[in-house]
């Protein structure tokens, strides 16, 4: 994971889980999509990694943002297509830290700061 989250930081210039996931090989460019489109209720549904495994890569990567200096930012995953826009769900609890865990994006910090 350090690989990919390293360049994904690099590309992007910040760490969201989804993109971790992809990167590792936990979760498909189509379900992603699927998922934004609502067409699969929740992520976890379609992410191919147990929910032990996949809660323990999520923490490994709060951590390790948290020792690299980087800033949690709060993001909204609203849905895609044409219909009204609404908030996706991340896991089948529906639990809000769950949801807050899965939908922080870690930032680089502002060079001037």
């Amino acid at each position: 994971m350090s690989r990919v989250a390293s360049r994904l930081l690099q590309e992007k210039g910040y760490l969201a889980f989804v993109d971790v996931l992809m990167g590792v090989g936990a979760l498909s460019k189509e379900d992603y999509e699927k998922w934004r489109c609502r067409k699969v209720p929740y992520l976890e549904r379609v992410v191919t990694m147990n929910l032990s495994k996949l809660n323990n890569l999520l923490r490994t990567l709060q951590r390790n943002s948290k020792n690299k200096g980087l800033r949690p930012s709060k993001t909204v995953y609203k849905s895609w297509g044409k219909r009204p826009k609404t908030t996706l769900r991340f896991s089948k609890s529906g639990d809000p830290n769950v949801e807050d865990g899965y939908s922080t994006h870690f930032v680089k910090p502002n060079e001037r700061e």
